[in-house]
């Protein structure tokens, strides 16, 4: 497998990357794996929309889901699509709120709010705690984490290596047994554990970089990636914090950058 960072920017855009997204090649298959503001773009140079095989969502935050409008206008009016995306919809794993909250995100106007119906280009296929399903050669697995929303960890095994993805999450034990033994672990790590701002981070929704290393060693993982980093905090700060809790491979990802499993 391998991990292609779309964009890594925590909580929105910034000047040099953007939202969360990241696109998974697992043998032939494509899946997205979250679709933040500017991802959709970023999405272009590395693929052809056309070719992803499902799409995975791990909560509902603009930050991590804004760009899916940009999808639904691709499928429904790309005048030279390679196939009729009406008869090969294509496959969405997310948090059960997603055919809603979706069409309402592209809805037109307020009139039209209860009435936007993505699912003649889209299947929607709602995650669940524990759930498992195969995704176009993978498995997809996915676990409840401690966020002011409905939100997974998910974790894609192909061909014998494991990816997780923590999403948005504070520490909890849902995030450490998604990660369990994983090749790769891609965590969140959003702001410092001390500072200016608190002696402790506020519970239930991020990691420190310092909760982050702690949760990938109380996991066993191989590899520690860390990304969600706003533009207002620095991430070698972060990344510090992280390497003093794990002892294993640990980096920074980058937007354009690519990460063998």
């Amino acid at each position: 497998m391998r991990l292609i960072v779309l964009g890594c920017s925590g909580s929105g855009p910034g000047p040099d990357a953007p939202a969360s997204g990241y696109l998974v090649e697992a043998g032939p298959a494509r899946l997205a794996m979250d679709m933040g503001n500017g991802t959709f773009g970023a999405m272009q140079r590395h693929l052809d929309p056309w070719s992803l095989d499902a799409v995975l969502f791990s909560h509902l935050h603009p930050d991590h889901c804004a760009d899916f409008s940009s999808l639904v206008v691709h499928r429904r009016y790309h005048p030279y699509a390679p196939v009729d995306p009406r008869a090969v919809p294509l496959a969405v794993h997310a948090p059960g709120e997603a055919p809603e909250r979706f069409g309402r995100a592209y809805a037109a106007s307020s009139a039209e709010l209860a009435e936007t119906d993505l699912s003649d280009v889209f299947t929607f296929h709602p995650l669940t705690e524990g759930g498992s399903a195969e995704v176009a050669g993978t498995t997809l697995g996915a676990s409840l984490v401690d966020h002011p929303c409905e939100a997974y960890a998910l974790r894609i095994e192909h061909a014998g290596k494991s990816l997780v993805y923590s999403g948005d999450t504070g520490p909890c034990q849902g995030l450490v047994d998604a990660a369990r033994g994983a090749d790769v672990f891609l965590c969140e790590a959003t702001w410092p554990h001390t500072g200016e701002f608190w002696t402790e981070p506020p519970p239930g929704v991020h990691l420190s970089g310092r909760q982050a290393g702690e949760a990938a060693a109380a996991a066993g993982v191989g590899r520690l990636l860390l990304t969600h980093v706003p533009s207002w905090f620095d991430g070698e700060v972060l990344l510090s914090e992280a390497k003093a809790a794990f002892d294993g491979p640990i980096e920074l990802v980058a937007p354009g950058g690519t990460y063998d499993v």
